[in-house]
């Protein structure tokens, strides 16, 4: 493991996630603008459907794999490390097959009896085969994570990104002339054809670098005793992932009917629930790039202090990653409610400024959310991301149902649910992890010091927007500028030191 594997490993993750958000970005653009938020809507309906079979395919083990391999690497185990992996993969093989199959089968009732617009049948039918290799892919990034390689990870998702953007919108493109729901189903093609792609490449970076592993004794482990350390660990996560894209699910279904109930047409709720989705939603999880990288590098450097009894190392990895989020995640929300109108102006969806301001209220919540439940993942605390948002879906769901439906509120009454949610769960999750390791948060580290940076940077926005109209030119001025001061305060208020730097791979070379 690296020096600094907590912030070498998402540091890596972190590339691979930026460039793939900047694919991405650039993907909902030019659907947005040259094939149409209908499409877009229509595709988006089933995906939540497709990650509530992945999950229940997955059931959770990518990161068991994570956890059991890191913990056996730490103490040189690499044989038993190994088996983990080969038991794993047989589990995610047969389970990836059978959740696929059993879909195929029934994608005509589901259609029929779940959704409101049948148009969605062909991208489903085209969805489904990802199940399989997704579950597949997932074997081998989590193995590769437990030894704290994210590299293999990192290279076959931009892999798979690029093709998935590139066909993705050729396709759609195409397609627009004979109907919506095709150029929807050319979105599918370009999301399989890159799942696909993803699986090739990390097979292969499996097979180099299983020659460089250590040799070691082989397992004396049964198989049935790791199956179930894996389901024991993987279980949890499953329902906590299965809440969370079962609410997904449930979203694309709820929204587009309850504003059809608000008065709009089939037709014109599919697209604004395309802009919601496609526009807002996507704008908002750009900045998770970081926060998801670091949340994966959480379960196996934390797991890996905790067999070694390291009390004090997990803590302070715990606060590092809490930290460095907030830092991070601090600017991008000022940046959104600040800049709403021309971001989404770019996706050609002016209408839902409004509600990507409301969003970007709840998004540092968002952002902690899902730091805090790695580091639960990481401290063995697997159920408890799943009780909370149980907890947060009891209200969750019938004020999404009624506050939807009210023609005044609609899709802004929607986000001001989904920052409830947010900050419910992320608040839970902290206390929680107080409980666990008796972890003291600093004020002054979390959230004095970088709001005081924060506050820096709407003054300098303040001052630019007396001088230039709004504009995207000028928002994307005003975000560099704006970085600068902020992280200039930050280095001169002590949120952040020479020795965070230090930890940064690399530039720990440059410094003295």
């Amino acid at each position: 493991m690296p020096k600094n594997g907590l912030l070498y490993g998402a540091i890596i993750l972190f590339a691979a996630n930026l460039i793939n958000r900047i694919l991405g970005f650039i993907y909902q653009y030019l659907i947005m603008r040259y094939v149409g938020s209908e499409a877009y809507g229509l595709f988006y309906m089933v995906f939540p459907v497709y990650m509530t079979a992945l999950v229940l395919t997955t059931a959770g083990i990518p990161l068991a794999i994570s956890k059991l391999v890191s913990e056996k690497v730490s103490m040189g185990r690499y044989g038993e490390a190994h088996k983990v992996f080969r038991v794993a993969f047989m589990m995610l093989f047969i389970s990836g097959f059978i959740v696929s199959l059993a879909l195929y089968v029934n994608i005509p009732f589901i259609v029929d009896k779940f959704f409101s617009d049948p148009r969605i049948l062909t991208v489903f039918k085209i969805c489904i085969p990802s199940v399989f290799i997704v579950s597949i892919a997932s074997a081998f990034r989590g193995y590769f994570q437990g030894l704290q390689n994210m590299i293999p990870s990192a290279i076959s998702q931009i892999f798979e990104q690029i093709l998935r953007v590139t066909l993705g919108f050729a396709l759609s493109f195409k397609l627009l002339n004979y109907g919506v729901e095709w150029a929807a189903a050319g979105l599918a093609v370009g999301m399989l054809a890159g799942e696909i792609l993803g699986l090739f490449v990390i097979s292969i970076h499996y097979l180099r670098y299983k020659s460089q592993i250590p040799a070691s004794k082989s397992s004396n482990e049964s198989t049935r005793s790791i199956l179930t350390n894996l389901l024991g660990l993987s279980l949890p996560v499953t329902g906590s992932r299965l809440m969370s894209t079962g609410l997904s699910a449930l979203d694309a279904i709820i929204i587009p009917r309850q504003l059809q109930l608000a008065g709009y047409t089939s037709s014109s709720a599919a697209s604004l629930f395309g802009q919601f989705s496609g526009t807002a939603l996507t704008l908002l999880t750009f900045p998770s790039v970081f926060t998801f990288a670091l949340a994966t590098s959480l379960v196996p450097a934390i797991s890996e202090a905790i067999s070694r009894n390291d009390y004090k190392l997990a803590e302070n990895r715990c606060l590092d990653a809490l930290r460095y989020t907030i830092i991070l995640g601090l600017p991008c929300v000022l940046i959104l409610f600040y800049f709403a109108d021309p971001l989404t102006k770019l996706f050609n969806s002016a209408e839902i400024a409004p509600v990507l301001r409301v969003l970007a209220i709840g998004g540092l919540f968002a952002y902690i959310q899902q730091t805090t439940t790695g580091i639960l993942q990481g401290l063995g605390r697997t159920s408890l991301p799943l009780l909370h948002s149980a907890i947060s879906a009891a209200f969750r769901l019938p004020l999404l149902i009624h506050v939807t439906s009210i023609p005044t509120w609609g899709l802004v009454g929607s986000a001001w649910i989904y920052v409830l949610s947010f900050f419910f769960i992320a608040v839970l999750n902290m206390m929680a992890i107080k409980r666990c390791i008796k972890l003291t948060y600093e004020v002054k580290n979390l959230v004095l010091q970088p709001f005081i940076a924060g506050l820096g940077m709407v003054i300098l926005f303040r001052i630019i927007s007396q001088f230039t109209a709004l504009s995207l030119l000028s928002c994307i001025v005003s975000t560099f500028v704006g970085f600068i001061v902020y992280f200039a305060i930050l280095f001169l208020n002590g949120g952040i030191s020479k020795t965070d730097l230090r930890k940064i791979p690399y530039i720990n070379r440059l410094i003295k």
